[in-house]
């Protein structure tokens, strides 16, 4: 089966350099990895920047007390698309995008294993978003019910965009398992020869282990949002009391989506952490085997703790205890990898280039969020933290400074291998401090005010958060701004600059690849007969 894949994979890549479409038809009809790489990481950009200026318009709102720019449903509509942009729209498709460029590359195959298939897992995306930012422009506006839609606030309480978003939903499911079954078929099908399980670069073990977990939780969303759309359109009732439902059931389902897929968001970043922190340690990963039984065990064990996101909603004694204890079991594995990569950099030759200054930010920043997370484990004290900004603040310190520092992190480290240049280094040095600062100055004191009692996703609050809720706005539009920086960085260095020389990362040259064996001469160029 592998064989004919690779020679259908091979034939298809000499007929693609015989006939090169040119301009704009080059873009839609590719089937080549490293394009449709290209175009997720560019759509995932165009996201981050869209859902950023919606964080900003939050943050305007809430820059004082009392009710200033926006009305109290827009906030909340701001509220909602923000968050489904950032996850589905910025970070999902970044790690995607990521997977595309380096997977073939990394394990020595010629493309991607069903590369007609990548090119529509991508080009239905952007129409899935331009449904849900369309919603937002019809009457009565768009989604308002907070991006984990709880019933009866998606059905019984929302307007009839509801359909758009559960149409967006869909689709954006279907790209995601399409791609995890291109991710997984590829690396099982087509590593270089030599190339055993043991010896795959980790960002390919936790891409693998990831598309598992997307293809096992992506129905489940479907079937949540399916549910949503029969009790508002169709009279059934799911969630509905008054028919026989149950409301709380909706949370179930969706968290036990929602739980797995917070480490969708964060597995890949271990993954290309582990890249970058050998290379400028100038030593090999300490500890590569207890690396990828860790990532598997968290992966294993994000199936059984979905109901910490519901310890309010009443649970018997046994289960609140059953689902403490089992999330905090996950911090092990999580902190055998903090472990591994401190020991990796531990009496290393380190040089501290720009995607070593972000994957240092990303273990310590997210080490931070990984403890808040511990905190809200605990059921008892949960009761006090639950729907307050304290929240707010934990995830986004694992998904700002986790996931997105390490998508940063992955682009600085690969862009000169994309490109062929090298980018502006004091930009990229000026983007990093900017947004290390900046981004502390946003979410840090939100722990404060949410341990106060501030609840999320009001648009007011009372008198006593104005001081703190004044320094969070500012770190919110220093942040925002300093991304415009990272957006020059990457666009001069695609138009030209230094050129990159053989070896990027000098001095680390042997351990950008985990196998001793040279990397097979598809993996860089043109092979010799095509030029």
């Amino acid at each position: 089966m592998s064989n004919v894949i690779n020679e259908q994979a091979t034939e298809h890549a000499h007929h693609d350099h015989h006939h090169p479409a040119k301009g704009f038809k080059r873009w839609l009809y590719t089937t080549n990895h490293k394009d449709i790489g290209s175009l997720y990481l560019i759509f995932s950009l165009t996201m981050f920047l869209i859902g950023g200026a919606m964080a900003m318009v939050i943050r305007a709102e809430l820059f004082q007390p009392g009710l200033q720019l926006v009305d109290p449903h827009f906030f909340n509509q701001m509220t909602t698309v923000h968050g489904l942009i950032m996850v589905f729209g910025a970070v999902m498709p970044a790690f995607t995008g990521l997977a595309n460029w380096m997977v073939p590359m990394m394990i020595g195959a010629p493309d991607m294993a069903l590369p007609r298939m990548n090119n529509w897992s991508f080009w239905i995306l952007p129409f899935a978003f331009l449904i849900l930012l369309a919603s937002l422009l019809m009457p009565g506006g768009g989604p308002a019910f907070g991006w984990t839609f709880y019933a009866p606030l998606s059905t019984t309480y929302s307007n009839d965009n509801t359909a758009l978003f559960v149409f967006a939903v869909h689709i954006m499911g279907i790209s995601s398992i399409m791609g995890a079954i291109n991710v997984i078929v590829t690396i099982v099908n087509l590593r270089a020869p030599g190339m055993t399980w043991m010896k795959l670069p980790l960002f390919v073990w936790t891409w693998l282990i990831t598309a598992f977990l997307l293809i096992a939780v992506m129905p489940v969303l479907a079937g949540a949002v399916t549910m949503v759309l029969t009790d508002k359109y169709f009279a059934t009732s799911f969630f509905d009391a008054a028919g026989g439902g149950d409301p709380v059931m909706f949370q179930h389902i969706f968290w036990f989506f929602g739980h797995p897929e917070v480490y969708i968001m964060i597995l890949p970043a271990f993954g290309i952490i582990s890249t970058i922190v050998p290379t400028f340690s100038r030593k090999k990963l300490f500890g590569y085997a207890s690396m990828v039984y860790a990532t598997s065990s968290i992966a294993l064990l994000s199936f059984i703790v979905w109901a910490h996101h519901m310890f309010t909603t009443g649970m018997p004694v046994a289960g609140e205890l059953f689902f403490m204890y089992a999330t905090m079991l996950i911090s092990v594995p999580t902190g055998v990898k903090v472990f591994n990569w401190v020991a990796t950099m531990w009496r290393g030759s380190i040089s501290f280039e720009i995607p070593m200054m972000f994957a240092i930010a990303f273990i310590v920043l997210f080490t931070l969020g990984g403890f808040s997370g511990l905190m809200l484990a605990i059921t008892p004290a949960d009761f006090q933290y639950h729907d307050t900004y304290f929240v707010v603040a934990h995830f986004h310190y694992v998904l700002v400074t986790g996931a997105v520092f390490s998508i940063m992190a992955g682009a600085y480290y690969w862009l000169p291998k994309w490109t062929g240049n090298m980018y502006n280094e004091t930009l990229a040095k000026w983007h990093f401090w900017l947004s290390l600062v900046s981004v502390n100055v946003l979410f840090f004191p939100m722990h404060f005010v949410g341990l106060a009692g501030m609840p999320r996703r009001i648009p007011d609050y009372a008198l006593q958060f104005a001081d703190f809720n004044a320094i969070i706005s500012i770190g919110g539009f220093a942040f925002g701004l300093s991304q415009l920086l990272f957006v020059l960085v990457v666009f001069k260095c695609a138009r030209g600059g230094e050129k990159a020389p053989a070896k990027v990362w000098d001095g680390a040259e042997g351990l950008e690849w985990e196998v001793d064996s040279p990397a097979p001469y598809h993996t860089f160029e043109t092979p010799p007969e095509i030029k």
